[in-house]
């Protein structure tokens, strides 16, 4: 089969005002990047169209470290539920550099259920992480000038809480010493940086539901403790004017559009493992105004992105998806069913019926929330038919809808099947009014114990001193009202990365807390999760290459 690259750059793609013509867009709304990228002004967002919709969620169970294919399956869902008839319209998260050019390579969907123009995309976009990045070291920069020009007038920081951010995977950038030198160099400060998608300006711009709203939201970022013991916010360094500028343009939706030119939405880009793990609700509810079903996806396994997009995204934006559809690969299955790595794509039934513990877990967790659910099963060239009825048999077994997915190979075509069954399954046995798994008068320490034991399955969390010494601060704030959100490893529901399947009789280990009054969320640090990812040995940026004016290796 030809490669992600080459069948996106033999597809046909339409005008941008075409696309937005197909939405019932008006080509004055639109702001144009080039020929097939626009942004298109939030103030479009209509409400009373919104509750109408009938929003759809895609998540996973506990990926490899390739992945489950869940954007081809959100993009393959759109291109399908079109083919039949549907108004459908899909809102993705923006690819971000690290993994471009780490190890999981490009963000926007596979083989014939791409989003386009992949290149542009995966790279520099619309420089929406560029100002995000911009805008989050702006403040630092300002934070440690004003320390540094205050400091003859008694002001100093007893601590400082703001980290700069760079959408690079560096590991050598986790912790770093600032303003050595000279007395005019500044103020040596250790610092450190986190990569772009975890920054708490990626989740303002993420959850902000407009540029009011943003300004709001950015003024209240607690920047550091005096010493006096105060907060120090980005309202009190006067600065909230100057970031909501460098945000200006970017807070708008960008439009796009599939390989079967069908409109599609692609908005900011947290990580679902060290953030929240969701497009912006901008994004989401655009999609939900322009389409009879708005389709959208939550990052990495549904312990985290769903239970995410769940607890938090729709507890503030007030949406709930209709249908969640749990994307699952024989590959995935064997794995947890303790079949080794590098032979997951060697055919053995007995591996997938054992790793079906971890679907089940998560099947469990999303109706736990009132949800309807529907498995997908990606089908890849390396599957057996009896390998595949294991699991259609297992979930028609369970009562649970099933269908198989071979968009990437096939388009549109290949997802006419799970297009039928989500319409089909919303239209006799939608999703009940959606259940949080804690309440907003919760503890952040009960909080964080409902979502480990209920969603985990752990048996307890353990705080480490540095975590107490937080939520010590979090309550003399007031911030426990807040909702949580829990970084942790994508590849398991425990913080162990190798406990694949459903493993049992393990803690979770909360060892920091971030506050994020911006974001309005609690940032719960478990195990040895990263906020600035490293390399690996043989990283994707090796097979990039520009040959002949065309880049190469992005897939």
């Amino acid at each position: 089969m030809k490669t992600d690259f080459e069948i996106a750059r033999e597809a046909t793609l339409e005008p941008i005002y075409d696309i937005a013509a197909k939405a019932g867009i008006s080509a004055v709304e639109l702001e144009p990047y080039g020929k097939h990228i626009a942004k298109v002004p939030y103030t479009l967002i209509n409400e009373e169209k919104v509750k109408k919709c009938n929003l759809i969620l895609v998540t996973s169970i506990t990926p490899t470290k390739s992945g489950n294919g869940k954007t081809t399956v959100s993009v393959g869902l759109a291109l399908g539920m079109n083919r039949i008839g549907k108004n459908a319209v899909v809102a993705l998260r923006e690819p971000s550099l690290g993994p471009c050019f780490g190890m999981k390579g490009g963000a926007a969907g596979g083989g014939y259920a791409q989003v386009l123009p992949m290149e542009k995309i995966n790279l520099h976009f619309t420089g929406d992480f560029h100002a995000i990045t911009s805008a989050n070291n702006m403040i630092a920069a300002l934070l440690d000038n004003y320390i540094y020009q205050h400091q003859d007038d008694g002001f100093g920081m007893k601590e400082v809480l703001w980290r700069r951010v760079l959408d690079v995977n560096d590991r050598n950038l986790r912790t770093i010493v600032t303003g050595l030198g000279g007395k005019t160099d500044g103020i040596v400060t250790e610092g450190g940086f986190d990569i772009t998608p975890a920054s708490e300006i990626m989740a303002i711009f993420c959850l902000a539901t407009s540029e009011d709203d943003l300004r709001r939201r950015i003024d209240n970022v607690l920047l550091g403790i005096t010493l006096e013991g105060k907060p120090f916010t980005v309202k009190d360094l006067g600065v909230g004017g100057a970031i909501v500028a460098i945000l200006h343009d970017a807070i708008h939706p960008n439009m796009v559009q599939t390989i079967e030119n069908t409109p599609a939405f692609i908005h900011g880009g947290p990580f679902a493992n060290i953030a929240h793990g969701c497009n912006s609700v901008m994004a989401t509810k655009m999609a939900m105004t322009f389409g009879d079903y708005a389709i959208t996806e939550a990052g990495f396994g549904a312990d985290l992105g769903a239970e995410k997009f769940f607890d938090i995204k729709c507890r503030k934006a007030g949406i709930a998806p209709k249908l969640t559809v749990l994307v699952a690969t024989a590959q995935a299955l064997k794995m947890h069913g303790g079949v080794n790595e590098k032979e997951i794509k060697t055919p053995n039934v007995e591996g997938v019926r054992r790793g079906l513990a971890n679907m089940d877990k998560h099947i469990a967790n999303m109706q736990a929330f009132g949800q309807t659910v529907v498995v997908c099963l990606n089908r890849f060239a390396t599957d057996t038919d009896e390998e595949l009825d294991v699991v259609r048999r297992h979930c028609e077994e369970q009562g649970v809808g099933f269908a198989l997915n071979t968009a990437f190979g096939e388009g549109g075509k290949g997802a006419e099947e799970i297009a039928r069954l989500v319409v089909e399954t919303i239209e006799k046995n939608p999703s009940k009014p959606l259940k949080m798994m804690y309440e907003d008068a919760d503890d952040i320490e009960t909080k964080v114990r409902k979502i480990a034991q209920n969603i985990y399955g752990a048996n307890d969390v353990v705080l480490k001193p540095a975590a107490k010494k937080k939520l010590a601060r979090i309550k003399e704030l007031g911030l426990e009202h807040f909702p949580v959100c829990i970084a942790k490893t994508q590849y398991s529901f425990s913080e162990d990365a190798k406990a694949y399947g459903l493993p049992t009789n393990f803690d979770i280990t909360i060892r920091d807390f971030v506050i994020n009054t911006g974001s309005e969320m609690i940032v719960a640090v478990a195990g040895d999760i990263m906020r600035m990812p490293g390399l690996p040995k043989s990283p994707q940026a090796e097979r990039i290459d520009v040959v002949n004016g065309v880049i190469e290796g992005l897939s």
